[in-house]
C-alpha cells in the first residue's frame, strides 16, 4: 500500500511539473530559434537550459518555501504577483509581436540558456510543482522525479525540431500556418494562467491582511 501511495505521489509530480513545462507550447515560444539553429546548437542550448531549470527545480523540492521566509524574506504569495506580471508581458508581446518578441527578451546570442530557463521554464507554476514533489515524495525521489521529468522534455522537444526540420522543407506553409495559429493560442494560454497567478497572490496576501 505504501509502495502504491509513493508512487501514485511520484506519477503526480511527474505529470503535474510536465504540464507546466508542455514541450509542445514551449516549442513554440522558441520557434524562432528551432528554424534558425541547426540540431546540434539547439540540442545544447536546450539541455543547458533544461540544466539550470532542472537545478532551480531540485533546490525548490529540497529547500522548499523556506527560500522566501528564511532567505529573501519575502512571501511566496509576491513571487506569484510579480511572475504573473511577467508572464503577462510575455503573452501580449506575443499577441502583438509573434515569436520576434521573444528576440528581444533574451537578450545576447550567449545567455539564450538562461534566457529559456527564466522566465519561461522557471516560474511560480513550475516552482510551486518542484515544491509539491518535495512535500509528497523523498529528497531522492523528489530528485529522481524531477531530473526523469526534464529528461522527457528536452527529448520531446528535441523530437519535434527534428520533425519540424523533415516537415518544413516539403510543407513550410503548413508550418507557418501551425505556429502562427498555435502561437496566439500559447498567447491566450498563457495570459489566463499568469492573470490566474496574479489573482492567487493577491488572495494570499488579502487573506494575511484580514488575519
Amino acid at each position: 500500500m505504501i509502495l502504491t501511495e509513493t508512487a501514485h505521489s511520484f506519477i503526480s509530480s511527474a505529470a503535474l511539473l510536465l504540464m507546466l513545462l508542455n514541450p509542445f507550447l514551449l516549442i513554440i515560444y522558441l520557434i524562432d530559434l528551432v528554424q534558425e539553429l541547426d540540431f546540434s546548437a539547439f540540442s545544447k542550448i536546450l539541455v543547458r537550459a533544461g540544466i539550470i531549470s532542472g537545478v532551480v527545480f531540485v533546490i525548490f523540492a529540497l529547500v522548499g518555501d523556506k527560500i522566501f521566509t528564511d532567505l529573501l524574506q519575502a512571501r511566496f504569495a509576491s513571487f506569484q504577483v510579480f511572475g504573473g506580471i511577467i508572464f503577462l508581458l510575455i503573452g501580449i508581446q506575443f499577441v502583438f509581436s509573434g515569436p520576434k518578441a521573444l528576440q528581444k527578451m533574451r537578450g545576447a546570442p550567449e545567455h539564450i540558456a538562461g534566457s529559456i530557463a527564466l522566465p519561461i521554464m522557471i516560474g511560480p507554476g513550475t516552482v510551486s510543482a518542484s515544491i509539491l514533489a518535495g512535500t509528497q515524495l523523498s529528497p531522492a525521489l523528489a530528485f529522481i522525479c524531477i531530473v526523469l521529468t526534464m529528461a522527457i522534455m528536452v527529448i520531446t522537444m528535441l523530437f519535434l525540431k527534428k520533425l519540424h526540420d523533415y516537415v518544413r522543407p516539403r510543407n513550410e506553409k503548413l508550418i507557418e500556418r501551425y505556429v502562427e495559429v498555435m502561437g496566439r493560442v500559447t498567447a491566450l494560454v498563457v495570459g489566463t494562467y499568469s492573470i490566474e497567478m496574479i489573482m492567487q497572490g493577491l488572495s494570499t496576501w488579502a487573506a494575511i491582511i484580514r488575519l
